[in-house]
């Protein structure tokens, strides 16, 4: 077992199957040593568990239910990029981190959903989990996702 694939199975996290493209992109591309992924969404069986804006109040996700959406994302980008690196254990940083928050018009709190996704990825690969990212706060996503996450990642 790879150290990466141990270090999740100590987090209790499989690495899912890539989801299928929604539109005419590929889910990851190599460009040099890095990897770019595309947008992922929480997607766990195929399915959303949540749609909706993030927020505080009556029908909306609640920030911490949002966190978690986040760092299934992340998951899903470290499926795409697993799809084109063969393995994870070929990660050597984590450069970037992009997260979308599908927002409430009075909601400010996209780092720390975001957070979800950041968190994840530096307890999956410690020091070169830590990267650069934007916590952007948008009207909608695909699908009504309440969060999307992209990855730009080194690689050797």
């Amino acid at each position: 077992m790879s150290a990466v694939a141990e270090r999740l199975a100590e987090l209790g996290v499989v690495v899912p199957a890539v989801s299928a493209p929604a539109g005419a992109y590929v889910p990851a591309i190599v460009s040099g040593t890095l990897v770019f992924t595309a947008g992922q969404l929480p997607f766990v069986g195929g399915l959303l568990g949540q749609t909706g804006k993030v927020g505080e109040g009556v029908g909306l996700v609640s920030p911490s239910e949002a966190k978690a959406l986040a760092q299934i994302a992340a998951l899903n980008a470290l499926a795409a990029v697993q799809s084109v690196l063969g393995s994870l254990d070929r990660v050597t940083q984590i450069v970037k981190v992009t997260g979308f928050v599908a927002s409430d018009p009075s909601f400010t709190g996209q780092p720390g959903v975001i957070n979800g996704a950041s968190e994840f990825l530096v307890d999956v690969f410690g020091s070169a989990g830590i990267h650069a990212r934007s916590a952007v706060g948008v009207a909608v996503l695909p699908l009504d996702s309440p969060v999307e996450v992209e990855l730009i990642v080194s690689f050797e």
